[in-house]
């Protein structure tokens, strides 16, 4: 059934998100321990950010993890090829956008998923992750970063690891939530320790593997 074949009353559209949600968890399951990247799907292969991106893929497969990304271009594009160069698991997660280029080559054709709906394909980036890495990126990079500390310091998932790569781009924000929102009082001090900031990719591997060993019990593998 088409797109324009299908009925469009909120009733049929619950069919829909079930068979993503069936469609992603029988898929997701079978990818083992797995660590997700974010960042801007812009970045060509000259930018340096790009090269950062293959380089902790390579360093993350390498300590046993899958990588799983947004399955475009740029960042991502970059993270899927670490993960191949390192041989290891390549999972793309990709979007149905009018404006997006196509899915990336560096995917595992068996882990290459597409969804129509943004949150059932944040549940797949959350629910199979033991840990987060964003490199610069625009307002989607964002939204992921700021869902996922969202859903640690509520304590509605258990707490994984969250790097930012790329510390230059990321001074400004930084800057703005101790300045702003620790001084206001709209986070606490504390939850500054949810992210660890660093342009390492081995201290990003060798982090998240730590982290993983000590928490296997509480995690989803």
């Amino acid at each position: 059934m088409t797109d324009e074949d299908f009925p469009t009353t909120d009733a049929w559209r619950v069919f829909r998100i079930v068979s993503e949600f069936v469609d992603g968890f029988e898929t997701m399951m079978r990818i083992g321990p797995s660590v997700s990247i974010f960042g801007s799907a812009r970045f060509l292969p000259e930018n340096p950010y790009y090269q950062l991106a293959i380089e902790a893929a390579e360093q993350i497969t390498k300590r046993g993890f899958s990588i799983i990304t947004g399955g475009g271009p740029g960042i991502m594009e970059a993270a899927n090829k670490g993960a191949q160069q390192a041989k290891g698991n390549s999972c793309g997660l990709v979007i149905d956008l009018p404006f997006e280029a196509k899915p990336n080559a560096f995917i595992d054709e068996k882990y290459r998923l597409s969804f129509r709906y943004f949150f059932v394909r944040k549940v797949m980036f959350v629910r199979y992750a033991q840990g987060y890495v964003f490199l610069p990126g625009g307002f989607g990079t964002a939204d992921e970063l700021f869902e996922a500390l969202t859903l640690i310091q509520t304590k509605k998932i258990t707490p994984f690891p969250i790097y930012l790569m790329g510390s230059e781009y990321w001074e400004g924000l930084i800057s703005w939530l101790t300045d702003t929102l620790i001084k206001q009082g709209s986070i606490s001090p504390e939850d500054m320790n949810l992210i660890t900031i660093t342009d390492d990719p081995e201290v990003v591997a060798n982090g998240i593997e730590r982290h993983y060993q000590r928490h296997r019990a509480e995690m989803n593998f």
